[in-house]
């Protein structure tokens, strides 16, 4: 019988929303085998695209599994070509190279003991991952440790390229040089909860699992810039569509606000119906998630050059919904301009960042 008179192909949906949402460890469990299964299944794109995605915000499920290196090319590829993928280019090299050695186990790992027939095998295995490869990304010292030795299996142009680039950094080279793997820096939150921001900026139901369609670039970090108001502005003004990430001190709690305007000017308020402000309860738990959109919006955004990020206003001269009066680690709120989701009234934080929020082309 036809897998489309049982209908099969319409559980397939519903299969995989199930997965997603609840059954993260089956790739734990088995991530070689589970993604190549997903991978030769055409109808399975949605789970794909969330398995890729989670082995590029947590690539140890991956890369350091018993498995790995049985990995078929294709989905190495794919991994490969990943602009997400959360490793260090010098890692993504080590790792291509274990995986390559794995392929072809009769190549002693000792390059000098290599012969040409070794040397042909090694570059027919490996040619068309190097351009995906972002060598010019990796350090002058790992270049020289780890990729120079291996020079004969890059292309002769490539190395004389990384050579100019790392022994007369001022002179242009005509070079197509790829940018730097998308890592979010931020030490309080990760991909998923960049991945929710996105969402909630576009007023868009669910959550985006791949190809968030905007870059989040860290202005600043109290632990790292100085936990005072002057450095906040120094670092946030007039720099646009920004979002607020704040940890609060001794528990679990995340919370923040959306700014599709900026934090520029004195002393007065700024009106938008497109600002947020969010808390979650536990923030491994993405799920723990809420947003209040603003209610009041000709007072959704306050700017004060001796406040530090400030959301909504006050009733009675008391707190703002999401406020920053003074320098420190003191913070409280106080709902009115918009909705009360359960953000403590009074706390002391931990560490606060403010991302400047872009619109990907």
């Amino acid at each position: 019988m036809a897998a489309d008179e049982l209908n099969i192909q319409s559980l397939i949906p519903r299969v995989e929303e199930y997965l997603i949402k609840h059954q993260f460890k089956f790739l734990q469990q088995n991530p070689t085998g589970i993604i190549e299964t997903i991978y030769q299944n055409e109808s399975f794109t949605n789970l794909l695209d969330f398995c890729l995605d989670e082995i590029c915000k947590e690539p140890e499920i991956l890369f350091n599994s018993e498995n790995f290196t049985s990995l078929k090319a294709p989905i190495m590829e794919l991994l490969l070509k990943r602009d997400d993928l959360y490793l260090n280019e010098i890692e993504i090299w080590d790792s291509l190279l274990k995986w390559a050695f794995a392929q072809n186990s009769t190549i002693p790992k000792d390059i000098t003991k290599w012969n040409k027939e070794g040397v042909t095998i090694m570059k027919r295995t490996l040619h068309r991952y190097i351009p995906l490869i972002r060598f010019y990304h990796i350090s002058s010292e790992d270049f020289h440790d780890k990729v120079y030795p291996l020079k004969k299996l890059l292309p002769k142009e490539l190395i004389n390229n990384l050579f100019t680039f790392y022994l007369v950094p001022n002179r242009k080279i005509n070079i197509d040089m790829q940018p730097p793997r998308r890592w979010y820096d931020s030490v309080i939150v990760d991909f998923q909860h960049f991945a929710l921001f996105a969402s909630w900026i576009d007023k868009k139901n669910g959550n985006y699992l791949r190809n968030i369609p905007y870059n989040f670039n860290l202005l600043y970090r109290s632990s790292r810039d100085g936990n005072t108001v002057a450095k906040f502005h120094e670092k946030t003004d007039n720099k646009g569509a920004n979002i607020v990430v704040v940890k609060i001190k001794n528990t679990n709690q995340i919370i923040g606000g959306y700014n599709p305007l900026d934090w520029g000017g004195n002393s007065h308020f700024k009106t938008t119906a497109d600002s947020f402000i969010f808390l979650f309860k536990d923030y491994k738990n993405t799920d723990t998630g809420k947003i209040g959109r603003v209610i009041k919006k000709e007072d959704a955004i306050y700017c004060y050059s001796n406040y530090g990020p400030t959301f909504g206003s006050s009733l009675n001269s008391g707190s703002c919904d999401l406020e920053l009066r003074s320098s420190g680690n003191r913070w409280s709120s106080s709902p009115n301009s918009y909705p009360d989701i359960d953000i403590p009234r009074n706390y002391e934080i931990e560490n606060y960042e403010v991302f400047q929020v872009v619109k990907k082309n």
